[in-house]
């Protein structure tokens, strides 16, 4: 696919090459806990096909990244007793994207807290590996 970067940190991965605290995983998507995350149980979910934006995917690739993106927050709002949730998705660099896969912010929310700065620090392993077991059990 024209574009599409196969060594992207993403598509690293999906290889096995990096690790991730892994939320779910099935046959066409993966979701792994943010590791600079915007709030406590930030998820990232990501379709398994190689895709740089959504306007990349195939149809049955970005079906089955949205249901389990509807999967996944579910058991988000649920485990983090989250009031509500920010789902985000970003297109290229003007649009805001900074890893060129395609994949979809999940962020708990709650009354009255704002969002953390994206600052580019990384959370304790410990806690994403904690956060990660956390929302596993809550999906259904």
């Amino acid at each position: 696919m024209a574009g599409y970067d196969p060594d992207n940190v993403f598509a690293k991965i999906l290889r096995g090459d990096l690790p991730c605290h892994r939320v779910y995983q099935d046959e066409r998507t993966l979701a792994f806990m943010d590791i600079m995350p915007r709030a406590d149980g930030h998820v990232l979910v990501i379709p398994k096909e190689p895709a740089r934006t959504i306007l990349d995917v195939s149809p049955e690739g970005l079906a089955a990244t949205i249901a389990s993106v509807q999967r996944v927050a579910r058991a988000v709002k649920a485990a983090m007793g989250a009031d509500g949730l920010t789902i985000q998705q970003f297109n290229e660099s003007a649009g805001g994207q900074v890893v060129f896969h395609l994949h979809f912010h999940i962020i708990p929310r709650m009354e009255g807290v704002a969002m953390r700065p994206h600052s580019g620090a990384m959370a304790p392993n410990d806690r994403l590996a904690e956060l990660a077991q956390t929302i596993s059990r809550a999906i259904i």
